[in-house]
């Protein structure tokens, strides 16, 4: 993957020195919620997710928060900040890719923020804090992410390599681009008349309609980011890795299918690969397929 010298986004914005993510926006409304909700809440997003702060929401039967404005402007990134560059890279790479793709099919492509954090941060759907891992939150329509979850993704996950922390990036933002296109409104209006089994089974479409559409921008970034198997090959490694099944076994030694809400290794693999080779938002219909 070749990156360096090529464009920066304007939209990344570096939070990390603020404290903690201040007050307002912690909350997530309705009931208290106990150390049981949070961790069924983790365990549901699993490093790559819609925010789990919505989970949590749906959990305690309140509603999201309000959105939260943060105090003062985000700070410069120092010049010589690599994983900064990298992000604001990536991001960029977005933007031009899905710019493309939303002009091609007639529509105007909005892009997200991207939200540098440390520790904990207040965004529009509650506090996100680092451990949860990078989420989208369609309340700003910003993506968040602490870039220590890159550590993470490499020697805890076993899932190194710079595609694969863009995998990361293109994942979320494969999320806003669902946003835009109005399928997360369609899937909220769902939820009330499904069971959880059933609507765990409607999110792992959508997880993997994100895997999807993050092959779709790999696909057409492959010549400026100079894209090799290699690369690939880590991507697909850190589908395989954050599997719903390999996820679970890692953590009791078994798996529950009906709980998953992301999908399998398998099938996030695929998925990401299917938009891979054909590039297409069209062929990113998860939601239309008998079988995944």
């Amino acid at each position: 993957m070749k990156w360096e010298g090529n464009r920066e986004s304007d939209n990344v914005e570096d939070r990390r020195d603020d404290s903690g993510g201040g007050g307002g926006g912690g909350g997530i409304g309705g009931r208290g919620i106990g150390l049981g909700s949070i961790a069924i809440a983790l365990a549901a997003s699993y490093f790559f997710g819609i925010n789990p702060m919505t989970v949590l929401s749906i959990l305690s039967g309140g509603s999201p928060a309000p959105q939260v404005q943060h105090q003062g402007p985000a700070h410069a990134t120092p010049a010589n900040d690599q994983q900064a560059k990298f992000v604001r890279v990536v991001v960029a790479s977005t933007e031009d890719v899905w710019t493309d793709v939303f002009t091609k099919g007639n529509a105007t492509y909005k892009a997200p923020k991207l939200e540098l954090f440390r520790g904990a941060t207040s965004t529009a759907c509650g506090q996100g804090q680092a451990a949860m891992g990078p989420f989208y939150c369609p309340g700003d329509q910003k993506v968040y992410i602490d870039l220590a979850f890159y550590d993470t993704l490499k020697n805890r996950l076993g899932a190194p390599g710079e595609f694969a922390q863009a995998y990361v990036i293109a994942h979320e933002v494969g999320h806003h681009v669902q946003n835009l296109l109005g399928i997360s409104a369609k899937m909220d209006q769902m939820r009330a008349k499904l069971s959880q089994t059933e609507y765990n089974a409607l999110s792992v479409r959508l997880e993997l309609q994100a895997d999807c559409f993050a092959g779709v921008w790999a696909n057409h970034s492959k010549s400026a980011l100079q894209l090799d198997q290699g690369d690939i090959e880590s991507a697909m490694n850190a589908a395989a890795k954050i599997g719903d099944d390999a996820l679970q076994k890692a953590a009791t030694g078994h798996v529950v299918p009906e709980s998953f809400t992301h999908g399998t290794s398998a099938q996030r693999g695929r998925w990401f690969n299917t938009g891979l080779q054909n590039g297409s938002v069209k062929g990113c219909d998860t939601f239309a397929q008998r079988q995944l």
